[in-house]
C-alpha cells in the first residue's frame, strides 16, 4: 500500500490521513550507505560462516579417514582394551601331541587352581583319558558326593576326541579350542619322543630312514598303537588317520566338523599370537596365559629332516598338513577380525616382556636345564625314549609368594595333574609317578 493510506497519529503511529512528509537528499545519501554497510558486513559473515562449515567438514573427513584405516582391534584398544565381561571358565583343550600343549595345559592348570576351578582328571592311577581309544566319559575321575553327573570347569588331558562323551562331563556354553603343528616338525618330535613305544619306528634308524620307505616298518594291523606315527593331529581328532587324503569331499567335511566343534584352533609356531588371540578370546588376564616352555628338548635331541625327508613326511602326513593349512589361514584370518597387525604386535611384545620377566624372577640363571641339571626331583619332566626333556630350577631366596607362584609356572605335566588330584578329590588315593619313587 502507499504512504498517502496513512497519517501520523501521537506517537508516530500513521492513519490512512495524511502524506508522510519526503525525506531530504542528505538523509537519502546516509539511508543507501548504512544499507550498502550491512550488506558487506553480512557478506563478511556469510564468507567466515562458509569457512567455519568448510573446516569443520574438513575436520570431520580427516577424522572419518583415519577410522577407516584404523583396524578394528586397534580401534577397540583405544576405546578401553579387552572386551567387557567375565573371563571365560569353562574351557575344554584338545591336547594333541608334540604341539606344545604341555605348555597350554601348564596355563590351564595354573588358572583352574587360581580361580578354585574343578578339572576333569584321569580316573584312579591314569595319567591320560583313555588316549589312544576314542574317549568316554568314564575315563574322568568324580567325586563320589556328585556321582556321575558331575560336570567340571576345565578339561586339558590328553584324550581322543568324542564329542558326544566329552559332553557328559563339560558344562553347557565350554569354549573348546586345540592347537596344531606344522606336521613335518610334529613326527619328528614323535618318532624321537615315542621310539621305544611305537611299533612302526622301533627298528629304523632314523626318521629320514622310516620316511624313505615308510610301509616297511608300519603296519595298519598294529591299529591304534601305531596312530603316533602317521596323521597323529587328525587321529587325536578323533578320525582315521589312514583314510585317503585324495579323498577331497572327505578331507573337506573333516575341516569343516571341526570348524563347528572348536571356537579357535591355534598355531604351535606362533604360539605368542596363540596366547594373545586366546587371551583375548577368553578375557582373561596377561599373567593368565604368560608361560615358559615346557616339555621341551635340548637341541641335541632334535634332529634335521633332509629337504626331500621333508617333502616325504608332508605326503606322508598328507591329512596332518591338510589340517595344518587350513587351520593356519583361519588362524590369521581371525587374528586380523579380532586384533589387527599393530594390536596383536604391542601384545606381543607385552608378552614377551613379562616372560623374560618373570624369567630372570623365578630361574636359576634364567634358562632351561637338562635333567642331570635339575635339582629338585619334583620338578623333574619325563624323560621318554631319546628326547632329553628340559626343565627348570628356581633361584634360592624367593620369598613364598614369590616361590609359589613361580614353581606353578615350572611344574612338570604329570606332577601338576598328580597335585590337582590330591586337591581335588582327597578322599582318594593319591596317583602316584613311578619314575620318581
Amino acid at each position: 500500500m502507499g504512504s498517502k493510506e496513512f497519517a501520523a497519529l501521537p506517537g508516530g503511529i500513521l492513519t490512512q490521513a495524511e502524506e508522510e512528509p519526503p525525506a531530504s537528499p542528505q538523509f537519502n545519501s546516509c539511508l543507501h550507505e548504512g544499507k550498502a554497510l550491512v550488506r558487506r558486513v553480512g557478506e563478511v559473515l556469510s564468507t567466515v560462516e562458509c569457512f567455519q562449515a568448510v573446516f569443520l567438514l574438513a575436520l570431520t573427513m580427516l577424522l572419518l579417514t583415519g577410522i577407516l584405516h584404523m583396524d578394528m582391534g586397534q580401534l577397540t584398544h583405544l576405546l578401553g582394551g579387552q572386551a567387557e565381561g567375565p573371563p571365560i571358565i569353562n574351557v575344554m583343550f584338545l591336547k594333541t601331541h608334540k604341539t606344545a600343549s604341555s605348555t597350554v595345559l601348564n596355563i590351564l592348570f595354573r588358572f583352574a587352581e587360581t580361580h578354585n576351578l574343578s578339572v576333569a582328571l584321569p580316573a584312579g592311577s591314569r595319567f591320560h583319558l583313555g588316549y589312544p581309544w576314542l574317549f568316554l566319559a568314564r575315563y574322568v575321575e568324580r567325586s563320589e558326593s556328585h556321582g556321575p553327573q558331575q560336570r567340571f570347569n576345565i578339561m586339558c588331558n590328553h584324550l581322543r576326541f568324542n564329542l558326544p562323551e566329552v559332553q557328559k562331563v563339560m558344562r553347557n556354553g565350554t569354549f573348546y579350542f586345540s592347537i596344531v603343528r606344522n606336521p613335518v616338525f610334529q613326527l619328528e618330535s614323535s618318532f624321537t619322543y615315542y621310539r621305544d613305544y611305537v611299533p612302526a619306528f622301533r627298528h629304523v634308524e632314523s626318521l629320514d630312514a622310516f620316511l624313505a620307505s615308510p610301509w616297511t616298518y608300519y603296519n595298519q594291523s598294529a591299529g591304534l598303537h601305531n596312530a603316533l606315527a602317521r596323521n597323529n593331529m587328525w587321529f587325536d581328532l578323533g578320525f582315521d588317520n589312514d583314510a585317503q587324503a585324495d579323498d577331497e569331499g572327505y578331507v573337506r567335511a573333516r575341516l569343516a566338523d571341526v570348524e563347528r566343534r572348536f571356537q579357535l584352533v591355534l598355531i604351535a609356531e606362533h604360539f605368542d599370537e596363540s596366547m594373545v588371540l586366546l587371551r583375548h578370546l577368553l578375557r582373561w588376564r596377561l599373567d593368565d596365559v604368560v608361560a615358559f616352555r615346557l616339555n621341551s628338548r635340548s637341541a641335541r635331541s632334535v634332529a634335521s629332516l633332509t629337504p626331500e625327508g621333508q617333502a616325504r613326511a608332508k605326503r606322508w602326513c598328507a591329512l596332518d598338513w591338510r589340517l595344518y593349512q587350513h587351520f593356519n589361514r583361519t588362524f590369521w584370518a581371525r587374528v586380523r577380525a579380532e586384533l589387527g597387525p599393530r594390536r596383536l604386535r604391542s601384545e606381543v611384545a607385552r608378552l614377551r616382556a613379562r616372560r623374560r620377566e618373570l624369567m630372570a624372577r623365578c630361574l636359576q640363571d634364567g634358562v632351561a636345564k637338562n635333567k642331570s641339571q635339575i635339582t629338585d626331583p619334583q620338578l623333574l619332566p619325563f624323560q621318554s625314549g631319546q628326547a632329553d626333556i628340559l626343565g627348570y630350577n628356581l633361584r634360592q631366596g624367593l620369598d613364598n609368594q614369590t616361590q609359589w607362584m613361580c614353581q606353578r609356572m615350572v611344574m612338570p605335566e604329570l606332577q601338576y595333574m598328580a597335585r590337582l588330584y590330591a586337591l581335588q578329590f582327597p578322599e582318594k588315593d593319591p596317583k602316584h609317578i613311578p619314575f620318581l619313587e
